[in-house]
């Protein structure tokens, strides 16, 4: 499918992933394939500019480190499903006010304070203006590395959220079902058009991990052994040999998320008929080069913003699931999802947050460091389910975002 498309060697470490040729899609997305055209990244954007760079880059990050960047948590309650009502369960979440949420115990009630709480009948729309998103957009744009992920069990809305209905690719045209992923394209574009006098380079990546193996989503045919998570004292964990495609227009990318999402990794359990059964991550790249009007050499900056949207596969119970690959399948998801809470409970902890955090443990983990702790601003999206049936779940899934808000990232311009 991806024709006219060769990997490179990685020429660059501004980038995380092995960089490849653009592509260009300027008709509406098709169903089955989508064209890629060769194109020649510009030189201009690419080149480093010694004297502008350090200049910049100590004006910009001077005391930066010092001021400490909390999570933003954000909860979106799905509406309570058919089935659900059928058996007879009940809704156990009540939302007090626009920041608070309390869960309904067979002990007690647990009440819970985060940046945004949303009711179940919040449209995509409104979700996207309200959960915080555009301002991750706005600081990627300026050269931050931003990451928004989905938290939550399997069936709880995750992927509805960050990428809407699961349930074929003609899906994606539709508006008002769009998720942030795909509004959030119609957005960059907009914001760089207000901006004439920055020019900017746009690239994208997409990747998945599944049974804690790094499968690329763009160029599956090459990937029958798992690509490789890499670390450099420069770029921190990346992974290697990934295609980065030039993206010049929202068709573009939405060419990239709607091939992702046909090779994605989905499977049925007794929740979700159509659960995701890997992590997605969804890479973005923003190159903006621009004068230094401080400089009377013509001198110019430029900056490396990137945009990660993370939807993690949902936790749940093993013996809700099949046997065989999808008990497998399972047993790697909350293997991945349980270092991850160890990562966030150590980092949310003033005691331990200094000391050793297992980033190490999981593949997951590794490629989130730079957003948990590290030089990254981030948001999180827990997306919970109200129905009796899954008090424990919704209750974990509270108490890790409530941890997760705890956390301070160090935000640095990458230059």
């Amino acid at each position: 499918l991806l024709k006219g498309i060769m990997p490179t060697k990685r020429t660059s470490t501004d980038f995380n992933h092995t960089e490849a040729n653009g592509i260009q899609n300027s008709e509406h997305i098709k169903k089955d394939s989508f064209t890629i055209k060769n194109r020649t990244s510009s030189s201009s954007l690419t080149q480093n500019h010694s004297r502008a760079t350090e200049k910049w880059s100590d004006d910009i990050n001077d005391g930066i480190e010092e001021d400490a960047s909390h999570i933003e948590v954000v909860i979106r309650v799905r509406p309570m499903m058919t089935s659900e009502i059928e058996k007879g369960a009940k809704e156990v979440i009540q939302i007090v006010n626009d920041n608070t949420i309390v869960l309904e115990t067979n002990k007690d009630n647990k009440q819970f304070t985060f940046s945004k709480v949303f009711h179940p009948e919040v449209s995509q729309e409104d979700f996207f203006q309200q959960c915080g998103i555009n301002q991750l957009i706005n600081k990627a744009l300026a050269g931050y590395s931003c990451t928004a992920f989905a938290f939550g069990q399997t069936g709880s809305g995750k992927t509805y959220t960050m990428t809407g209905p699961a349930t074929g690719n003609d899906l994606l045209l539709e508006v008002e079902l769009q998720g942030l992923v795909q509004q959030t394209f119609q957005y960059i574009y907009l914001q760089m058009d207000k901006n004439p006098s920055v020019r900017y380079q746009v690239r994208a990546s997409y990747v998945e991990i599944y049974n804690e193996q790094v499968q690329d989503l763009l160029n599956p045919s090459t990937t029958v052994e798992s690509l490789q998570v890499r670390w450099t004292a420069h770029t921190g964990f990346y992974i290697e040999n990934a295609f980065v495609l030039e993206c010049e227009s929202v068709d573009d990318l939405m060419a990239v998320l709607e091939e992702g999402i046909r090779h994605r990794q989905i499977g049925s359990n007794a929740i979700n008929d159509r659960s995701s059964r890997s992590h997605a991550i969804l890479t973005l790249y923003f190159d903006s080069e621009v004068a230094d009007s401080d400089s009377t050499d013509e001198l110019s900056l430029t900056k490396h913003g990137r945009l990660f949207f993370v939807d993690l596969a949902g936790s749940e119970k093993v013996a809700e699931s099949y046997k065989g690959d999808t008990l497998t399948e399972t047993g790697n998801i909350n293997k991945s999802l349980l270092t991850l809470g160890n990562c966030i409970s150590a980092l949310s902890d003033v005691n331990k947050r200094h000391g050793h955090i297992p980033y190490r443990d999981s593949k997951l983990t590794k490629l989130l460091s730079d957003s948990l702790g590290g030089n990254g601003i981030s948001l999180m999206i827990a997306c919970i389910a109200p129905s009796s049936q899954y008090v424990s779940e919704t209750l974990n899934s509270l108490r890790y975002a409530n941890r997760t808000k705890k956390i301070k990232n160090f935000p640095k311009v990458q230059m």
